[in-house]
């Protein structure tokens, strides 16, 4: 038969289609099983219509064979087959899909779910070979026939003398060049892990002959010999895991599949798994982690959820599924309601995609509440791992997570030293308390003995002890809780009522003196009415903490400095500042010193640096 050109603006379009619309050539494989799939989909559709069609799962099947030395790549399906009028619409015609017309005509059937729509995933193939044979005989039908092309110059139908219903492609894969190893797609190891990807839960078995070493029995007295034997394999799963009952799944067969899909030693800390009807349908396995990956927080980690549809997988990573503050969740999401784009490997944003991320937001935040007041031990393995991104949460994109985060956040109290949550906070605040205080620092028990703390703790108040660099932040950005404002201790107004210091006139001029001694370092400098035991300490004003400030000029490439409006505080009914008084009348020289010695003392105790140590140092040992 003379060649035919393909329907369309071929040359231009398969170009197209062969550079352009996949960004990975692995994916033929996919395309391929999948139609494959869809050809046994569509005798089974006819069997339940016409009961002269027995439909016998166990004869219905998709084969690979891999020839090195002829570089071909045969595609086998026991499925409906094409008739030589099928051939010429759907590969004469590109993005002529005959699937879809199936699933069209039988779209008032609720069990149809053919995968293709597109009618272009067969030509993904040509990425890989420069020659295509599709060898098809259709149901009830006599004769078989012979589609072939090389690309983009058309193609031939001939008839062949195939026996068996079913088609037959065959691939003759490109020769290898500096760029690209096309002979990869002859490996078993390649073949068997493309189909393990991408097409695992194709409900079809898919078959190879795979190598296999065997043991032989040897008389005895002699080693065992071993040798190399072809033997059937099916490669693929069939029945995912989320699509089996639930009863009939146990705790050790969910958590080996995370392990063995995910690369993870240890069992997660949560296993979800839900579905939906109605807007969007969808079932989804989602994994908790118990430890953060060794990557976790650099910038080579990539999150998001695998992506199915009706069991084929469209994408490895969809970020979209996912918020950034449960970027750590692992697992899958299988619909067949998403409206994929043209290669089937990019999602359209569209409306189903939004509903299914909203919920499974809303699933994720809920079975953490759930975890943390019923396995709270667990629970709190798992913050270890994640607080910081789940507080940095609240703080990204200016609180727009804040109310889905805010009870999942804990913070080590000063109640009993271990982690709380603001919720438990606020119910063992006193009846006087307006404000939830905290104290941020290096560590909790650091914090614990800071000068601020004293009158706090003496009240009976709870204070919340923040070690890491975000919390502040997202204190901040959540700037209530239950009603409640969040008060740093070392705020310069702590909200209770306390006994004023008699301030003199002599008092405030050796404050003004103070000031005036440490050059602009301090806003102000005032008596102090919380500290009781410690001579000094530092409080501020205005939305920069000390705690902030530190955060800010440690990060790279913050050449502007940020300084907190700092306030130096001195405890006036210390036996020091009896010194400073006497200092004040006879010697305002050592007094200078005196003044920094104390402002470096309190900036070492908030643990910031001092700007000189050496003169430091000095000036202590001077006082000495």
């Amino acid at each position: 038969m003379a060649k035919k050109q393909f329907k369309s603006e071929s040359k231009r379009l398969m170009d197209m289609m062969i550079n352009s619309i996949y960004t990975h050539k692995e994916i033929f494989i996919r395309e391929l099983i999948s139609n494959a799939s869809d050809a046994i989909d569509k005798y089974y559709y006819l069997s339940l219509s016409d009961e002269n069609i027995k439909f016998d799962r166990e004869n219905f099947y998709i084969r690979l064979a891999s020839d090195k030395f002829a570089r071909k790549l045969v595609i086998t399906d026991t499925g409906i087959g094409m008739t030589k009028e099928e051939l010429e619409t759907n590969l004469g015609t590109i993005a002529k899909s005959g699937s879809l017309a199936f699933k069209t005509e039988n779209e008032k059937k609720d069990d149809v779910d053919i995968i293709g729509q597109f009618g272009v995933g067969f030509y993904s193939a040509f990425m890989v070979a420069d020659r295509i044979t599709v060898e098809s005989k259709a149901h009830n039908s006599d004769e078989a026939f012979i589609w072939e092309s090389s690309g983009s110059d058309g193609y031939t139908i001939n008839p062949c003398d195939k026996k068996d219903t079913g088609t037959v492609i065959t691939l003759y894969i490109k020769a290898d060049t500096d760029d690209d190893k096309y002979s990869e797609y002859l490996e078993e190891y390649t073949l068997k892990h493309l189909v393990k990807k991408y097409s695992d839960y194709i409900k079809y078995p898919i078959k190879m002959l795979c190598t296999k070493t065997v043991t032989k029995d040897a008389p005895e007295g002699e080693e065992p010999k071993t040798e190399t034997v072809m033997e059937d394999e099916v490669l693929n799963s069939m029945v995912p895991i989320w699509r089996k009952n639930k009863s009939e799944v146990t705790d050790e067969e969910y958590n080996t599949y995370y392990k063995d899909k995910f690369r993870d030693w240890q069992d997660p800390a949560k296993v979800i798994r839900t579905s939906a009807d109605g807007a969007a349908s969808y079932t989804a396995l989602l994994y908790i982690p118990k430890k953060a990956p060794y990557d976790y927080y650099t910038k080579e980690y990539e999150k998001g959820l695998e992506l199915y549809s009706n069991g084929v997988m469209i994408m490895e990573k969809c970020a979209d599924l996912v918020p950034d503050c449960f970027s750590f969740v692992k697992g899958l999401v299988d619909s067949a309601d998403l409206s994929l784009n043209i290669s089937r490997e990019i999602l359209q944003h569209d409306r189903q995609l939004k509903i299914i991320a909203s919920r499974l937001e809303k699933k994720i935040q809920s079975e953490l509440l759930a975890m943390q007041k019923n396995d709270r031990e667990n629970y709190e393995e798992f913050y270890n791992s994640f607080a910081k991104q789940l507080k940095f949460g609240i703080y990204n994109n200016f609180g727009k997570d804040k109310e889905l985060l805010q009870d999942l956040i804990m913070f080590v109290s000063s109640y009993e030293t271990k982690l709380t949550t603001l919720k438990e906070y606020v119910e063992r605040m006193k009846e006087d308390q307006k404000y939830i205080y905290f104290a941020s620092g290096e560590s909790a028990e650091k914090i614990s003995k800071l000068p601020q703390a004293e009158q706090v703790l003496d009240k009976g108040y709870e204070i919340l002890y923040m070690t890491d660099e975000v919390d502040e932040f997202a204190i901040r950005m959540l700037m209530t809780y239950a009603e409640k404002e969040f008060k740093s201790i070392s705020d310069s107004d702590l909200g209770f009522e306390t006994e004023e210091k008699e301030v003199k006139e002599e008092d405030t001029k050796i404050f003004d003196f103070v000031k005036e001694a440490l050059d602009g370092k301090v806003v102000s400098v005032k008596a102090s009415k919380r500290l009781k035991t410690h001579p000094v300490c530092l409080s501020t004003e205005g939305e920069i903490t000390i705690e902030m400030e530190k955060v800010l000029n440690s990060m790279p490439g913050n050449d502007n400095k940020i300084s907190a409006q700092k306030v130096l505080e001195i405890n006036t009914d210390h036996k020091i500042y009896a010194t400073m008084k006497e200092m004040f009348e006879t010697n305002q020289d050592k007094l200078k010193k005196y003044a920094s010695v104390l402002y470096n003392s309190a900036l070492l105790i908030e643990g910031l640096p001092v700007d000189d140590a050496v003169a430091f140092t000095e000036s202590i040992c001077e006082l000495l």
